[in-house]
């Protein structure tokens, strides 16, 4: 039996702003679907030694794929929420800049979020890995807005064309 796993994500229009179509993921970790999403989003990618949670939203989804599936959990912060030592990564938002913080090590890791729009967040926090001195093996989401991006860039369990 196969779930259909996007009837568990609820359109919300014009949230936070007119025009943008936000994708509401609380049905899915409120509901049975849950367990089978996160097993269906692991075989997508090799197993890793860490899953990195990137924060915070991909907190829950890593702790779950290393719950399930085995390898160790590491966070991926904004600036200034983890002790030191700690590796930094800044980039560019649309308005802005931000940092992320990681510790460093070794190992080889699967970047986790919950949804992939432009990818900033998500190529930052792979270039922070690597700069940790993780090998990064794939980067993984719940939810690929793909049509805010070049395609081919991350796997994906719900992928969303327009």
């Amino acid at each position: 039996m196969s779930l259909d796993f996007k009837s568990f994500v609820r359109e919300v229009p014009d949230f936070p702003k007119p025009g943008i179509q936000f994708k509401d993921i609380s049905p899915l970790l409120a509901s049975q679907a849950f367990v089978p999403a996160i097993e269906a989003m692991g075989a997508l990618v090799q197993k890793p030694d860490y899953w990195v949670g990137i924060d915070a939203r991909g907190f829950l989804f890593a702790s779950a794929l290393a719950t399930r599936l085995g390898g160790g959990l590491i966070i991926c912060r904004k600036k200034g929420k983890l002790p030191p030592p700690v590796v930094q990564e800044s980039y560019s938002l649309e308005y802005g800049e931000d940092t992320l913080e990681m510790a460093p090590g070794s190992g080889t890791v699967v970047l986790v979020d919950d949804v992939y729009a432009t990818g900033g967040t998500m190529k930052a926090a792979q270039r922070l890995c690597e700069k940790a001195g993780y090998t990064v093996l794939d980067r993984l989401v719940l939810v690929d807005l793909a049509f805010l991006h070049p395609e081919g860039e991350t796997q994906a369990l719900l992928r969303y064309e327009q």
